[in-house]
């Protein structure tokens, strides 16, 4: 499987990333190494996440990383990693982009 991530993805992972380093910018840079390995994860096992909630179709699937949602969706031998949401945060399905 190929992982794509969308710029809403990466964007939203960066500015996390950001945040986190305010206060720690050790714990921003273990979060971003983790934040990457569990979506590495995803290449292997592209319906390990639970389908979206707010969605409900099987193609549409999230994982929970700490107190983060990634948002993705999977196509024949593609990942598309749409977005990266606070848990806290209600997931606007502008965040999905166009990729949706």
């Amino acid at each position: 499987m190929k992982l794509v991530w969308s710029s809403v993805a990466v964007e939203r992972a960066l500015a996390a990333k950001a945040y986190i380093a305010a206060d720690n910018p050790n714990a921003a840079e273990k979060w971003a190494t983790g934040l990457i390995r569990t979506v590495q994860k995803l290449k292997r096992l592209p319906r390990a996440g639970r389908v979206v909630p707010e969605i409900r179709l099987e193609e549409y699937r999230e994982l929970i990383y700490g107190n983060y949602r990634i948002v993705y969706r999977v196509s024949a031998n593609t990942v598309f990693i749409l977005t990266v949401r606070h848990l806290r945060r209600l997931l606007e399905l502008d965040d999905l982009g166009p990729e949706a």
